[in-house]
């Protein structure tokens, strides 16, 4: 019953990273500005989190130093994702970034310095053939295919940062000055941009709920709540059911877009041969694992 419970908490963490791309849409602010509210607000949250709860660890300066240019890194994947929706659609964009286990695959054996398994190799070669053929066909978004494979890049690279830190660091204290680095980058191309523009700017109410929506509960809370089940569950179930998230945001865009979300019978061919490859390698490398041990 207790790994259920946590299970459900998992699911519903994943739940809240797939609605993300929903606030993405709903919102009408670019995707600059919807970032650096975004990184704001959770900044805050996460502080204040961290302060009640007694979570706060003191790091050096250069720690804080390393975690803010990750936290540059985070702030250019959610420039580039909630971009790839701006210009295209959700599904575009989350299927886009399903694709950030083929970067993994590549990046994390040439940073570790680890050799490349072949089971990675099989899988990053189906998630490619299952990209070009949403390329192929769906050539009025090509633009948002492009930022959403950045931003699955960029996913990649912070991803395989943040295994590192974590290691030494307080996951919270980790995400909190991620959260501060990337919005201080933000702060100052504004400032050198548009002036005070950002400060004086009118935004409708609807906005502001569904930034501090984003930045408290898809954000903050998601993240503090995903960590505490990953303590819980096994590796295995927790990447398994990670994979989800695209699954869960396509779901819920037909839920609140309807037609807008509407993809070519060529799209979802190519959808499904990514999810395929995503959802089978955690299942292709556990096998492995018993196959040597």
């Amino acid at each position: 019953m207790h790994l259920n419970k946590n299970l459900l908490k998992l699911h519903f963490t994943i739940f809240i990273w797939g609605f993300t791309a929903i606030l993405g849409a709903l919102i009408a602010l670019p995707a600059l500005q919807l970032v650096w509210y975004r990184m704001l607000i959770a900044f805050i949250s996460l502080f204040l989190y961290s302060l009640i709860k007694g979570q706060h660890q003191k790091i050096s300066i250069y720690s804080i130093l390393k975690l803010g240019g990750i936290g540059i890194i985070v702030a250019l994947h959610w420039l580039c994702f909630f971009h790839s929706i701006k210009v295209s659609t959700i599904s575009v964009a989350l299927v886009s970034l399903s694709s950030t286990a083929l970067f993994t695959g590549i990046l994390d054996p040439l940073v570790n310095k680890i050799k490349i398994s072949l089971i990675d190799i099989f899988v990053s070669l189906i998630i490619i053939i299952g990209i070009a053929i949403i390329f192929s066909f769906e050539t009025n978004y090509t633009s948002g295919i492009l930022f959403g494979l950045a931003s699955a890049f960029l996913a990649a690279v912070f991803t395989i940062l943040n295994a590192k830190e974590v290691k030494k660091i307080n996951p919270v204290t980790i995400s909190a000055y991620e959260m501060l680095g990337g919005f201080l980058l933000l702060t100052l191309y504004l400032f050198f941009t548009s002036g005070t523009a950002i400060f004086t700017t009118r935004i409708p109410i609807s906005d502001l709920i569904y930034l501090f929506i984003l930045g408290t509960i898809c954000t903050a809370f998601a993240y503090v709540l995903g960590v505490l089940v990953m303590k819980e569950l096994s590796p295995y179930t927790v990447i398994l059911t990670t994979n989800l998230e695209p699954v869960y945001g396509i779901l819920m865009a037909f839920f609140f877009f309807g037609d807008n979300e509407k993809m070519t019978f060529q799209f979802y061919i190519g959808a499904f041969i990514i999810l395929l490859a995503v959802f089978s390698y955690p299942m292709l490398k556990r096998k492995l694992a018993k196959n040597v041990n």
